[in-house]
């Protein structure tokens, strides 16, 4: 009884460090980026390029680079956590490489487990959190079963449990990331590979989110025509 009262105890103090070394409150953020052979060459290049200047943008911000929270995860051969959560004062942006096909139903699933699994340490470590992020982006189309994604990820949208973001690229089916989120105002399709102009307007709104209070309603700037293209 003695060894699992001791066990028992040992789990409990395990905490993630830089949560306690950091109280600061903190905006969970995933970029949840396809990285399948189709992202091969320009399309591949120009994300990476942008996913290192939303590092670089927040790591200027003095409140953002201490209480974003950010995760990458790429989904090609199969669904990889490249960045676990982490300030980007203690982490690098990573290296996207081209690999596999396009499974992007268990890479929703995995995203939103991550979350909830997050905003758990934040309570354990008494670390006060805004809503999280959730952003997808993607050239294509699932080539998995994307039921159980679709569920969650509408159910978390309509709960207001993650702010929601689906970003096609060239070819991407856009209809279809619709459909799985079940909110087609919260998908896009980007003018070209303007990754770095996607990331600016990441950047500078996370940055408006980071100099808020938790629980703080804001109207955010709406991005540029040169990032998004609209059918009217």
């Amino acid at each position: 009884m003695s060894q699992m009262k001791n066990d028992f105890e040992f789990e409990k103090e395990v905490v993630d460090e830089a949560l306690l070394d950091n109280p600061e409150p903190r905006c969970p953020v995933i970029l949840l980026l396809d990285t399948s052979y189709s992202m091969t060459g320009n399309p591949i290049n120009q994300l990476n390029e942008g996913v290192h200047a939303l590092y670089a943008a927040l790591r200027d911000d003095d409140l953002a680079s201490v209480r974003v929270d950010l995760s990458v995860i790429a989904f090609g051969q199969s669904v990889t956590v490249l960045q676990p959560f982490a300030t980007v004062s203690e982490s690098q942006a990573p290296e996207l490489k081209v690999n596999g096909m396009t499974p992007m139903g268990e890479a929703i699933v995995v995203a939103l487990r991550n979350i909830e699994n997050r905003k758990q340490e934040y309570r354990t470590a008494g670390i006060s959190y805004y809503r999280p992020w959730l952003f997808v982006i993607t050239d294509g189309e699932p080539t998995d079963n994307v039921t159980e994604a679709s569920s969650m990820l509408q159910s978390a949208i309509m709960g207001k449990k993650v702010i929601f973001f689906g970003i096609g690229v060239e070819n991407a089916n856009i209809e279809r990331l619709r459909q799985i989120s079940g909110s087609p105002e919260r998908v896009f399709k980007l003018n070209g590979l303007n990754f770095k102009e996607l990331f600016q307007w990441v950047s500078s709104s996370l940055s408006s989110v980071s100099s808020s209070r938790v629980g703080d309603t804001l109207k955010l700037e709406k991005p540029s025509d040169d990032v998004f293209e609209f059918e009217v």
